[in-house]
């Protein structure tokens, strides 16, 4: 069925496809949520500061 050079590939596309599932899970499940959060936790955290520095003018 296979020859042997062509199983080592065949393994090799399924580690590659298997590594880049688990890549795109972790990073849609943590890196982006975690990114988002943070970036708007900064923004309200600068609109805060804007309205405490425009009201002590």
């Amino acid at each position: 069925m296979f020859e042997f050079d062509q199983y080592l590939g065949f393994l090799a596309f399924l580690t590659i496809l298997t590594i880049g599932f688990w890549l795109m899970i972790f990073l849609l499940t943590f890196v982006v949520p975690y990114w988002l959060i943070g970036n708007l936790r900064e923004m309200f955290k600068e609109r805060k500061e804007a309205k405490r520095a425009q009201l002590e003018e």
